[in-house]
């Protein structure tokens, strides 16, 4: 990026030109920045409404005393007491890179997910109730009502299908209830939408954990969906009915988010099946579609920021890549060196103009001089100056502001992939993560250096020249960014050295041909 901000880039002789007036590029910026205002200001208008709650019942949590059974498939293996679902381990995935013990979601004793029913015609089952097991089936009676729980578990999802049977001759009611409970040992990344989810009214909203420290939430809607999401992994439910009341709260160390859905009548002498979904795992956007078929907005908890249209096709590229090389290190060069392809154009285009204003450099240094106190006839004569030799002022910061969003969206695609987070090259065992060593970060700074001495001209050492002025300031810039990306993940630093890499080498390639 440096090597587009040197003084020769048009960007130093634009500041002077304009130093009055604005130009063409300024409003551009304005429409620019009054674009993104108002995209934000479209996400907080239309995000789904939620309240404040100022009275909260308070929830006691209660260790279980029924009989833990565990289930498993080849995604994930779980324990089921109960009403309730604990200690979901994922089994493709590794807690790091050194050990071979599965990352497991709601491992604490408190937390964990409660499917049950509340009533007040009937007894229902509750959390120490004692059910009893016939054919992989869970089975419950008392005079009035059986209770049938089947649970079935399809990738990352686990569905509780539960049938009611009404043994009575007079309509019973029934409210089904979902809950999520989790310690509150977790702190909001500026980085990732983490927090509290709810997808309510076909909007997904997040409320982060801090939010969440402060007050509680309540949401009402047809059709929900709830949970909480970390970094990498989320644990989201849904119940299949109607009319749901959807709260997010805090109480003592524990997160709690609970849906609460209308009564279901279920008439004399007949039964009701009532259909839960719990995903317990990675924020995978091929996992969480599949999860969608059952659980409605899951697959809008993807994360991508707000250079998604970019994020988004670059993390499949790297998948894409991966899948073909085998490394994630490789995938992020070669994906690297497509997109230095792909703006191939713009750059030589920038280079073109750089040169083009080296060799202009005479001539505005002259009419500098010559029309120092006529500001007016000091622009005119520059810009025929420009027009002469067919280039721009501004020309030359093209790529650099191409690359701004390249260089978000891939921090954004780095930090969400799940795939990412054990991917090993060479001496680096995470590219999600900084280099441990600072090697990474020292290589991207040299060739920054490298790009930017080929790049820059000796200039005039004159100190009240601004061009020279600028040169010894950009002269700190590798050194800056290097500190800066010495904490960055290593992916993203390996594609900004190995971007530079690719720049010197396409300078030597466009100045070679120009000859």
């Amino acid at each position: 990026m440096v090597q587009y901000m040197d003084n020769q880039s048009g960007f130093n002789q634009w500041n002077q030109m304009n130093a009055k007036k604005p130009s063409r590029f300024s409003g551009f910026l304005w429409w620019l920045f009054l674009f993104f205002f108002a995209w934000w200001i479209m996400g907080v208008w239309f995000k789904p409404q939620n309240t404040e709650i100022k009275e909260v019942a308070p929830i006691t949590v209660e260790q279980s005393n029924a009989t833990k059974r565990n289930r498993a498939n080849e995604d994930v293996s779980f324990d089921v007491q109960g009403l309730r679902i604990s200690n979901v381990a994922l089994n493709k995935h590794k807690k790091d890179s050194k050990t071979d013990e599965h990352v497991v979601l709601l491992n604490d004793a408190n937390n964990f997910v409660e499917v049950g029913y509340v009533s007040s015609d009937i007894s229902v089952p509750n959390i120490n109730t004692q059910w009893e097991m016939k054919s992989g089936e869970m089975h419950w009676d008392n005079p009035s009502v059986h209770f049938a729980r089947k649970i079935s578990v399809n990738g990352y999802v686990i569905n509780i299908t539960d049938i009611i049977k009404n043994k009575t001759n007079h309509e019973i009611s029934i409210a089904p209830y979902a809950q999520i409970t989790q310690s509150a040992n977790n702190k909001s990344s500026a980085a990732v939408e983490t927090g509290g989810v709810v997808y309510a009214n076909s909007k997904l909203d997040y409320t982060n954990w801090n939010k969440l420290n402060k007050k509680s939430f309540a949401y009402s809607s047809v059709n929900a969906s709830f949970g909480f999401a970390e970094q990498y992994w989320e644990t989201i439910a849904s119940i299949d009915a109607k009319d749901q009341t959807v709260s997010l709260k805090k109480s003592g160390d524990l997160y709690f988010a609970q849906t609460n859905v209308a009564p279901v009548k279920i008439a004399a002498k007949s039964e009701s099946e009532i259909n839960t979904y719990v995903f317990s795992g990675p924020r995978q956007s091929d996992v969480l579609n599949m999860a969608a078929q059952h659980i409605p907005g899951i697959d809008k908890t993807m994360d991508y920021g707000w250079f998604w249209f970019l994020a988004q096709p670059m993390l499949w590229t790297i998948n894409w890549l991966y899948a073909l090389v085998g490394n994630y290190g490789v995938a992020i060069i070669l994906m690297t060196l497509l997109l230095r392809i792909l703006i191939w154009p713009l750059t030589r285009k920038s280079y073109v103009s750089t040169m083009a204003m080296q060799k202009m450099q005479p001539e505005l240094q002259r009419v500098q001089k010559l029309y120092a106190n006529d500001k007016m006839r000091l622009q005119m004569e520059m810009m025929k100056i420009y027009q002469t030799h067919k280039t721009s002022p501004m020309s030359g910061c093209l790529p650099m502001l191409i690359q701004i969003p390249i260089f978000f969206a891939l921090y954004k695609a780095l930090l969400i992939s799940v795939p990412m987070r054990s991917a090993h090259f060479l001496w680096i065992s995470d590219l999600a993560v900084m280099d441990p060593y600072f090697i990474l970060p020292i290589l991207m700074g040299a060739t920054m250096w490298l790009q930017q001495y080929l790049q820059t001209p000796k200039q005039n050492t004159n100190v009240n020249d601004i061009a020279a002025s600028t040169q010894r300031v950009m002269k700190w810039m590798p050194v800056l960014f290097t500190v800066l990306f010495a904490w960055m993940p290593a992916g993203l630093v390996l594609y900004w050295t190995v971007s530079n890499v690719f720049g010197i080498l396409q300078m030597y390639i466009i100045k070679k041909s120009l000859k």
